[in-house]
């Protein structure tokens, strides 16, 4: 598997796609954006009423305001307006960044059912690993270590209290979000009297992030380590790993520092984590920079959590500059989504 991001003699007459469009704003916007211009591609910026002031907008070589009736975020989330903007300017490629339209599989749908490449996951890709739940069974399939939990996600507390009651599973359990991710939709629920409340507040919460409220309930590790492996796909099986991250340092859910390599970790555990990494994303072909998460216990076991089908904001710790990184990843996979 080549790992060297392709340079624009590489690709074709000079250039993954004549024109590319960055589907977010701020940091990650400006990165996309400087990719695919040492890329050699035309470059196409979007914008909030809001955020016309901002960086992202004078760095591309085109910008285009978004649907000014809806609210700075919804505007970000707006696919009609968004994919009719490619269709009408001649856009080739979007890449979403993170975030945002990052996970969407109906927006790469849509953008794919236009001829427009969706820079990221493939479809099923998105499918699979957007909804925990599938993912945990595709793990399960893998042979991939999870923790103790419902196989479905569940709309109600009733719901998921008649699930606890008729399992082997015990007090402390965690109420987690069916979609998304960042940390939104996570309660901790110490007794049964904690369950309805904590259930509501995590259902609302993801149901305000991500459209959708379902959450399913897992048995609670205490005081884990959030462990963390960046991965390479070509989409065609083969998957690399490029080393892991410590995320455990986290306030309400949310990853606060993060370190590479992850120190004072067992060495089998470690190499454990990589090759279930590896097998897990190859067993659905998969295409893009991702992460899968992990929680290490006291004794050093993992478990799977989540595969994050995007790149994140951690993922220049890996290795090197983190500008540098950042580029690096943005870069490649613009040249696999040109491959394929």
């Amino acid at each position: 598997m080549n790992l060297t991001p392709p340079r624009p003699s590489c690709l074709g007459e000079g250039r993954p796609f004549a024109k590319l469009m960055a589907a977010n704003r701020g940091e990650i916007a400006t990165r996309i954006m400087r990719a695919g211009s040492e890329l050699g591609c035309g470059t196409v910026g979007i914008y909030s009423h809001e955020d016309r002031f901002t960086q992202h907008r004078y760095k591309a070589d085109q910008a285009f305001e978004l649907n000014t009736d809806k609210s700075p975020v919804a505007a970000y989330l707006d696919i009609d307006t968004i994919v009719d903007l490619c269709v009408q300017h001649g856009v080739q490629a979007v890449h979403p960044g993170y975030g945002f339209l990052s996970e969407n599989a109906g927006f790469a749908q849509k953008l794919e059912e236009n001829g427009i490449k969706f820079v990221g996951p493939t479809v099923d890709n998105l499918n699979t690993f957007g909804d925990k739940t599938s993912a945990k069974e595709l793990a399960i399939k893998a042979g991939v270590p999870v923790i103790v939990g419902s196989d479905d996600a569940f709309a109600t507390p009733a719901q998921a209290e008649a699930w606890i009651n008729s399992s082997p599973i015990t007090y402390p359990v965690i109420v987690k979000a069916a979609m998304g991710g960042g940390g939104r939709g996570i309660r901790i629920v110490p007794t049964a009297e904690d369950l309805d409340q904590n259930f509501r507040l995590a259902s609302n919460e993801a149901l305000n992030a991500f459209g959708d409220g379902r959450c399913f309930i897992e048995k609670y590790v205490d005081q884990p380590r959030h462990i963390e492996v960046q991965i390479l796909g070509d989409g065609t099986g083969n998957v690399i790993h490029l080393y892991d991250r410590d995320c455990s340092v986290q306030r309400r859910h949310q990853k606060v520092i993060e370190t590479a390599p992850a120190t004072g970790l067992p060495r089998d555990t470690r190499e454990n984590m990589f090759q279930d990494s590896k097998r897990l994303l190859s067993m659905n072909k998969y295409r893009n920079a991702g992460t899968v998460e992990f929680l290490v216990d006291k004794e050093g076991n993992h478990y799977f959590m989540e595969v994050n089908p995007r790149v994140q904001v951690g993922s220049p710790a890996m290795i090197g500059s983190p500008f540098r990184l950042r580029l690096f990843l943005t870069a490649y996979i613009l040249g696999r989504a040109h491959d394929h």
